[in-house]
């Protein structure tokens, strides 16, 4: 057993902030001294908001595709904006926010690869994704089939819950760029590559504003044409980054294609995209 008096105890570093001076406890004395950098904590900062703030802006932008369509909707009456509103609110609930989830499970599976350097893992990972994802969105689908039939057994109004049927369906070709979309990000963002995520969203949501109105207004086809809007912006999203993805030299080292290794291991990816899931739901 050795001396007490030889013994010494480190004080924890923080894995952000380097800490300068050794922070040893000396002998007989509580003595834990910790020299703070200003300027260190300050550079800290300023990556964390390069990094976070993109990230927050995409996502107000994302789920603005769904409130312009509402606004849209508004004009059209109040059982269209009643209707659509429950419709949009089920199918957040049953079917987006189960996909976001899942697709953060990404973070962890890329963020891990990237850090080991195993560049060319991020790619397998999100092929694992797309097609966990893919599967999900089928059983979705069926889900939103019946949203009509679901409000009814609710005890909801007869003539909304039609109507929000109606809308759910049109929504359903919005599930699958949806799905691919958080594969995308996650895979961009564990990359710190950031900036073509603000374009590709900003393109996005002036491009939905102008398809929302020609389907709804021009088209004729109201409130069904504001949710298939948000298929086709979602899928122009999707475009963008694939072209990205495919093009970019950032790219060239973390996606060289699809593989078969991509549909192996499956489980694994679920036992952490399941309760990345069942958090956000």
């Amino acid at each position: 057993m050795r001396d007490k008096e030889d013994s010494t105890h480190i004080v924890p570093e923080s894995p952000l902030i380097p800490r300068f001076g050794m922070g040893i406890e000396l002998i007989g004395k509580q003595n834990k001294e910790w020299d703070w950098d200003a300027s260190k904590t300050i550079e800290e900062l300023k990556k964390q908001v390069w990094l976070g703030g993109p990230l927050v802006v995409v996502s107000l932008l994302q789920y603005s595709l769904q409130m312009i369509s509402v606004m849209f909707i508004g004009h059209l009456g109040e059982l269209s904006l009643s209707s659509a509103s429950m419709a949009i609110s089920f199918a957040e609930v049953t079917g987006f926010s189960f996909l976001l989830g899942m697709g953060s499970a990404l973070e962890t599976f890329c963020g891990q690869a990237y850090g080991a350097r195993q560049h060319h893992m991020l790619g397998v990972h999100v092929q694992r994704a797309m097609l966990v994802l893919l599967l999900m969105g089928i059983a979705i689908a069926f889900i939103w089939a019946f949203t009509g039939y679901v409000f009814t057994l609710c005890g909801q109004d007869l003539e909304i819950s039609t109507q929000a049927g109606i809308f759910a369906r049109w929504l359903i070709p919005s599930i699958f760029p949806y799905g691919h979309l958080q594969c995308q990000l996650g895979f961009l963002q564990t990359q710190n590559n950031v900036k073509p995520l603000i374009i590709s969203t900003v393109f996005t949501t002036l491009f939905h504003v102008l398809v929302c109105w020609t389907l709804v207004f021009i088209i004729g086809i109201g409130h069904k044409g504001a949710a298939l809007s948000i298929a086709i912006s979602y899928w122009a999203n999707v475009l963008i980054l694939e072209i990205y993805i495919n093009f970019s030299p950032a790219c060239q080292e973390t996606w060289t294609g699809f593989s078969k290794e991509g549909a192996k291991d499956l489980v694994s990816f679920l036992f952490v995209a399941v309760p990345s899931a069942l958090i956000v739901w």
